[in-house]
């Protein structure tokens, strides 16, 4: 996750993919300028003869058709208008984490500013300061004419304290149309709409009634959930206001099981010469974090960073201290030990390489990483070809793994004897993750591209090679030749569309080998990690390849190395490779709704929902521990009750939930309110201490 993921991408953070949608849009934008031009001298020129005629305005007078000078002159505005609103919208998503999707407009940005300024803004463009915010003793009452519209305004909630609730958000199908439904008095509720108060705020009531101090009828009907259900007036407050807190509550998580919250920290919170970076700051925002509850959290122990700089000479000093931090703040300390680079990838805002002496091999000998068809290396982590081969100054990759891992056991003893370390999450691919590197944004990567295979290096070439000897069939020692590119769609491949070579012979032995690499590499260097970590914890991230899921190949899913096509189960085989070593499993994406996939990427046929049911119920039929984390950074109300959804199964026969969830990411704009009061309020949920 690439994670997550703004109107962010499916791994947390404005990605070069929206750039991608808006050259789409300009290309639309111009198009249709054309094609009314186009239009506009058909029906002014003459069709059946050459004759010229002379265009006319609906007043009679004459007009001039538009030259070709001005057509393009016209594109070029159009063009540089779209430029100029791209650049808005990517600097309020970046700099000012507004939620605004890929296609806002103009209208989308000044709703944002007047929520964030604590106003309401019904979908049809009313606009009323809200009740906490308003200076005037009586409160608004405004026409609700739009059947999917609901304003619900909390002090609590984000953006200055107004949460609107639209069909895009909450999931409302089939809607009454009030054109066609009469002049109607409602006040239309989703079942999920969260209706909780916090000790400073309240939940503003729901305004209804078709004109300010018109009776509301004691039948009027409620659309709730896309279902009419009638609204009792006494229910009512005398100025016409229905309390939603009467009818509607959220999930009750009183005495519900206990699942730990851990909060990752800063990728850059240790530096190149592995010193702890602001050491105060940390200290003052982990106490805030603990005052809440928080039980622990996530560090990454960089490779690049300990042992930089000559094989087997490691540097933890940095690591110490903050250990020591945490230790005496009574918190625990979920280490992820990463043996990939960081910089290049969604989300990452720190550099940090491969070790030097690492890099320097890999001038002589560019195979140690892996690479696509077109020959392009990505250094981002070793090929699992040199696994077994000694190539790294007389050791194979999975001994210097082994001795990174055995030094750091050693090293940090203690705290493994006082329990501070709760679990040890090895590093198996890029991101951490277990899949290959087969989305890189440094070559061209775009989502929802399907991605590339990344098998063409000399080590796993040979190994594909025996593979297909073995088979009885050497003619199949190579990659798929037609699987498109980094921004292919399925479709436009002979080898991932409906009916592909993805499912032929060839192509079942294909996917069948490359994913078995995967699975091979991860049980290699697991064996070594519970020898070097016994009696601790250990589990594996597995990043939530989610686009495509909706189509017969998967086809990103299946470059990634989960061959989980429409018949094959992909994850049963890495679930029952992770019960072999009692590592647990953590996943990513269990914030994602795959209705606000279909709105935002259409085109992408993604189900983050489907593919988090699958994974979750494929590491529980095997018994294994399951975790999970964000892919998107996640601050209001409805992202933390999916991930709660996940969580704690309502209704599970076997009571199945999650042992820990990793929250994505500490920062300042998460310590600032309302966002820490709203998460504040997750943890104790997810620690079964409050019901709503």
């Amino acid at each position: 996750m690439a994670q997550q993921h703004e109107k962010f991408g499916p791994f947390g953070v404005v990605t070069p993919m929206e750039h991608h949608h808006e050259d789409a849009e300009e290309e639309e934008d111009e198009e249709d300028v054309e094609m009314r031009d186009e239009a506009e001298e058909e029906r002014n020129g003459n069709s059946n003869n050459n004759t010229p005629s002379t265009p006319t305005t609906a007043g009679g007078g004459i007009r001039r058709s538009r030259p070709k000078e001005e057509k393009e002159r016209t594109k070029l505005r159009e063009r540089h208008r779209r430029a100029i609103t791209a650049k808005i919208l990517t600097g309020l998503r970046r700099h000012g984490n507004y939620n605004l999707r890929v296609r806002a407009d103009i209208n989308d940005v000044i709703a944002s500013l007047a929520r964030e300024a604590g106003w309401v803004v019904l979908p049809d463009g009313t606009t009323f300061p809200s009740a906490s915010s308003s200076s005037q003793a009586t409160k608004p009452v405004t026409t609700v004419t739009n059947a999917a519209a609901l304003m619900i305004t909390s002090n609590q909630m984000g953006g200055g304290g107004t949460a609107p609730v639209t069909p895009s958000i909450i999931g409302v199908r089939n809607l009454v149309d009030h054109r066609s439904a009469g002049r109607m008095k409602t006040v239309f509720v989703p079942s999920n709409v969260d209706v909780s108060t916090s000790r400073s705020s309240t939940i503003a009531n729901a305004v209804v009634g078709d004109q300010a101090g018109e009776k509301v009828n004691d039948d009027s009907p409620a659309l709730i959930d896309g279902c009419m259900e009638v609204v009792d007036v006494k229910d009512m407050n005398p100025d016409g206001i229905m309390d939603i807190t009467t009818n509607f509550q959220e999930r009750d998580f009183a005495s519900s099981p206990y699942v730990p919250v851990y909060v990752m920290l800063p990728l850059g919170i240790i530096n190149s010469k592995s010193e702890l970076v602001d050491p105060d700051g940390l200290l003052k925002q982990l106490r805030t974090l603990k005052s809440i509850n928080v039980d622990g959290v996530m560090v990454d122990c960089w490779w690049g960073i300990v042992e930089a700089h000559a094989p087997q000479e490691y540097n933890w000093y940095g690591y110490k201290r903050l250990f020591q931090l945490v230790r005496d703040l009574n918190l625990k300390l979920q280490v992820v030990l990463s043996f990939h680079e960081c910089g290049g990838n969604v989300g990452d805002d720190v550099c940090i390489p491969l070790p030097h002496w690492v890099a320097e091999v890999g001038r002589n000998n560019p195979d140690i990483f892996f690479t696509d068809k077109e020959g392009r290396r990505n250094p981002e982590c070793l090929s699992w070809g040199i696994d077994k081969e000694r190539v790294l100054r007389g050791r194979t990759a999975v001994e210097v793994y082994f001795d990174y891992m055995r030094s750091f056991r050693v090293e940090f003893d203690e705290f493994f004897q006082q329990g501070v370390i709760s679990e040890i999450e090895v590093g198996l691919g890029p991101c951490g993750e277990l899949r290959y590197p087969s989305y890189p944004v440094k070559h061209g990567w775009r989502y929802p591209g399907i991605g590339e295979f990344q098998c063409y290096d000399k080590y796993l070439m040979k190994n594909l090679t025996n593979a297909a000897e073995a088979r009885g069939h050497s003619f199949w020692a190579h990659g798929p030749e037609n699987a498109g590119c980094y921004t292919s769609q399925p479709h436009e491949t002979g080898f991932f569309c409906d009916g592909g070579d993805y499912d032929s012979y060839y192509g079942r032995f294909f996917l069948n080998w490359y994913s078995q690499i995967l699975i091979e590499h991860a049980d290699r260097v697991l064996s070594l990690a519970k020898l070097a970590f016994e009696g601790t914890s250990i589990a594996v991230k597995l990043s939530g390849v989610h686009w495509w899921y909706k189509t017969a190949s998967h086809a990103a899913e299946l470059t990634a190395g989960f061959y989980n096509s429409c018949n094959r189960d992909g994850y049963s085989a890495i679930a029952a490779m992770l019960k072999k070593h009692e590592a647990a499993l953590n996943f990513t994406c269990v914030e994602l709704r795959t209705l606000d996939q279909a709105e935002d990427f259409p085109e992408a046929l993604a189900d983050p929902e489907g593919l988090v049911w699958q994974v979750l119920n494929a590491a529980w039929d095997a018994s294994i521990p399951v975790a999970s984390e964000n892919a998107l950074v996640c601050y209001d109300r409805e992202g933390y009750n999916k991930i709660l959804e996940n969580a704690k199964p309502l209704n599970d026969p076997d009571g199945r939930h999650l042992v820990a969830f990793t929250y994505l990411r500490l920062s300042s704009y998460l310590m600032e309110e309302p966002n820490f009061e709203e998460f504040a309020h997750f943890v104790k949920k997810m620690h079964g201490t409050t019901s709503i």
